[in-house]
């Protein structure tokens, strides 16, 4: 490459960069996930566009793989062990029986409907098996479900990539399909060694960095990714789970209370959304548009057979154990967004020369677009309508302030819905543990620092300074006095979900 070609590639990638970043602020309002606008951007750059020639299928694999060890390791310092300790279980169960029962419906319908070979359809069963951490990270943490609700898909969706990757391998493989005892034991290996492995270099890297006094500050977030990359690059050199093992990883570095917290999460937020823009974008490059249109009549037929039956059948039946209600049930049937790592997953048999790869991939490619389409817009609207999301529900604000930092800070916002207990208290009776406090009140489109003898009004939102140890008990006492009012303690109303 000569330098004015650098030149041209640099410039063509920022101009790319900025109109996918300004085109997200759109799609957000809509309640629509930014994959769709990246995906379009590289459709729009490929050769049925622009013209830029993109067909390497065993490239995009490779880079897709990466991005998402990228993009799981980011989703494994944001998520909150508090939130998904207590569904662990579930999620578990979710990630691996589910997974299994959702490629078996899922093959069922597309040997019987569409008339793939056996091979072809459980390879595309398990491509389509699981759920998207991307998608299901950004749309969940706006919805305002109860924990229970969003630690479990939280969790499965970090989990249940593993599983499916290692049953699309399997599957893929040119000597033709694994016996039973072989994947059961392929299955059981490479999940318990990438965990083994993930939590090992978890615990030992968060202990190594408390006890390093690094000059810069900014070598900490680079130290933390560097360590889940490493869990990643470990598990896979002993063929073990790769991803299982650096989402474990960052999981653990994420609540291991590391020095510059708040740095590390804003510059994994970062790196995540370059991961997906650039993993979006190249995937776009390979769709061709003309090949899609043939593939939507099946890609709509087998994405009902999976949104409806199979994805409902594995939730219903994992959750027999677990009481869980039939709202919820049905809510968690429907928030199993599928994202990026199924059009991934399908480079596989692609770059394998599998018989009807090429098809498989359009149709899935076509099948992720729509049922995004579908479904993302929607959850907030099925939740309601479940009675399972909640207006007033505490949710975390992301912050790089340095003070904060210093006290490993933290910032909630908290809305006064209408009928809200919050509603009409003066903020002295509020009586938050002490230690956290409330920082301001925006009411309309007015931000102000509100006095003792203040009254919270419908529609105000509080904006609350907490610490890790004090956000507990903060979050308990604003929830039951939005369930109780001002006599919440008197009533017996602890605010615990």
């Amino acid at each position: 490459m000569t330098l004015p070609q650098l030149y041209l590639v640099v410039l063509i990638g920022c101009v790319t960069v900025l109109v996918s970043i300004a085109a997200i602020r759109a799609t957000h309002r809509l309640g629509l996930p930014a994959l769709l606008v990246f995906l379009a951007v590289g459709m729009v750059l490929g050769e049925d566009g622009v013209g830029i020639p993109f067909e390497d299928f065993e490239l995009a694999q490779v880079l897709g793989t990466f991005a998402l060890a990228l993009i799981l390791i980011e989703g494994g310092l944001s998520t909150r062990w508090r939130a998904i300790s207590g569904q662990l279980a579930p999620a578990s169960m979710l990630a691996t029986f589910g997974v299994g029962v959702s490629v078996t419906v899922t093959a069922l319908g597309a040997h019987y409907l569409l008339g793939f070979e056996w091979q072809t359809a459980l390879v595309m069963g398990a491509v389509l098996a699981s759920t998207d951490a991307a998608a299901v990270f950004s749309e969940l943490r706006g919805v305002g479900l109860p924990k229970r609700l969003s630690g479990t898909l939280e969790a499965e969706s970090g989990f249940n990539d593993a599983p499916a990757v290692i049953l699309v391998l399997a599957f893929s493989a040119a000597e033709g399909l694994p016996n039973t005892f072989e994947l059961v034991g392929l299955l059981v290996w490479e999940l318990a060694a990438g965990s083994v492995i993930g939590l090992v270099v978890g615990f030992g890297g968060a202990w190594l960095l408390r006890r390093l006094a690094l000059p810069v500050s900014g070598l900490y977030p680079l130290a933390v990714f560097s360590l889940g990359m490493a869990a990643f690059a470990a598990a896979g050199t002993l063929h073990a789970s790769g991803f299982i093992a650096a989402y474990l990883a960052a999981l653990v570095l994420g609540n291991s209370h590391l020095p510059h917290r708040a740095a590390t999460q804003s510059f994994a937020s970062g790196l995540g959304w370059v991961a997906q823009l650039g993993m979006f974008v190249m995937l776009g490059l390979l769709a061709s548009p003309d090949n899609l249109i043939h593939m939507l009549l099946p890609a709509l037929l087998l994405g009902a057979v999976l949104t409806f039956v199979a994805r409902p059948v594995s939730v219903w039946l994992c959750l027999i154990p677990f009481r869980f209600s039939g709202k919820e049930k049905a809510l968690l049937s429907w928030a199993g967004l599928r994202g990026a790592v199924p059009i991934v997953l399908a480079t596989i048999p692609r770059s394998e020369h599998l018989p009807g790869a090429q098809s498989l991939w359009d149709l899935v490619f076509i099948l992720v677009v729509v049922f995004t389409l579908f479904q993302s817009p929607t959850l907030p609207w099925v939740a309601k309508r479940l009675g399972l999301a909640r207006a007033g529900v505490v949710q975390e604000v992301d912050i790089e302030t340095a003070p904060l930092d210093a006290v490993d800070g933290e910032v909630l916002t908290i809305t006064v819905p209408k009928g809200s207990g919050l509603a009409g208290i003066r903020i002295f009776e509020l009586r938050l543990p002490e230690g956290s406090a409330i920082a301001g009140v925006v009411r309309v489109d007015r931000l102000f620092v509100p006095a003792k003898a203040d009254r919270l009004r419908s529609g105000d939102q509080l904006i609350v300074v907490t610490t890790p140890k004090l956000r507990e008990a903060t979050e308990q006492r604003l929830t039951a006095l939005a369930r109780a009012g001002r006599l919440a303690r008197w009533l017996g109303e602890t605010g615990r979900d």
